[in-house]
């Protein structure tokens, strides 16, 4: 809480200046989640070298300060400043995909300003579904919850989320669910993800075959030419209604964007740690 406290009570330069010692302070103290992205980088990128990935991790972190920031700001990103932070670039894949009237699935990750996408998005255009999982703890889960609200975004829980989010499809609205986490066997399929298989989560496509809803990836990068982040969607990808298939191109899709901005993506994630039967663990 006083993280936060310390990002939304002093002047912005000051507060990015905390924010990325924040995340440098992360990376020294927890050392694995360097060691998980080095081996994550080494396997999206077995061509660059290590200088090269050394840098990409860098970024990660200063991503990671970037999300903390905007987080801890979220009250006075408004109407009259949210152009300040982020802009939007693709809308009007977002706008043909609102005129089938199924609504809209977007295909997000852990990449770039997350959180601020989907705040900033309820400000500039109308509020959407989030879905979101708890925290463990209970007041820094409820304190979060009243973050992610402030803009007018519903938030759905990942323990009971299927009704509310195909409600709101029904109601040509959009929902926004990250895409790019490991999942157990059970829970997915093993589909290509830079060069190698990743058990990627099958719900995504489940929903779009059930609902019709248009699929559109949406990230918010950050620009350093523009001093803010850009909010990014993509054209829609197609969906066939086979559940492999179409977790595949939505895989794609991420790593398509990941490719494009490398050092904003959260390598520090065990993307790869759910194996085939009979495949040693790779961390």
């Amino acid at each position: 809480m006083l993280l936060f406290k310390s990002l939304e009570w002093t002047p912005l330069p000051i507060a990015r200046r905390l924010a990325d010692a924040y995340a440098r302070i992360l990376d020294r103290f927890v050392p694995r989640l360097r060691q998980v992205a080095r081996k994550n980088v080494a396997l999206a990128f077995p061509d660059k070298s290590a200088t090269d990935h050394e840098a990409l991790i860098d970024g990660t972190f200063r991503s990671i300060g970037r999300v903390l920031l905007a987080f801890a700001r979220f009250p006075s990103i408004t109407n009259a400043t949210v152009d300040r932070w982020i802009r939007y670039e693709g809308y009007q894949h977002f706008e043909d995909a609102l005129k089938r009237g199924k609504g809209v699935l977007f295909a997000t990750g852990h990449l770039g300003t997350w959180e601020l996408s989907a705040y900033a998005h309820a400000i500039l255009s109308a509020p959407m579904g989030v879905v979101v999982r708890p925290l463990d703890n209970p007041y820094l889960d409820a304190f979060v919850e009243r973050r992610r609200g402030l803009s007018g975004n519903q938030l759905i829980g990942k323990r009971d989320f299927a009704r509310p989010i195909l409600h709101a499809l029904r109601n040509n609205q959009a929902v926004g669910i990250l895409v790019d986490q490991n999942v157990l066997p059970e829970n997915g399929v093993f589909v290509d993800f830079f060069g190698e298989l990743a058990c990627s989560g099958t719900t995504f496509a489940k929903i779009a075959a059930r609902s019709g809803a248009a699929v559109i990836p949406g990230f918010a990068f950050w620009s350093d030419e523009e001093n803010r982040h850009i909010l990014h969607f993509y054209p829609e990808v197609p969906m066939t209604g086979d559940l492999e298939a179409d977790t595949a191109a939505i895989q794609k899709a991420v790593e398509h964007a990941v490719r494009a901005h490398p050092d904003q993506w959260l390598w520090i994630h065990r993307r790869w740690k759910t194996r085939p039967e009979g495949e040693p663990g790779l961390y």
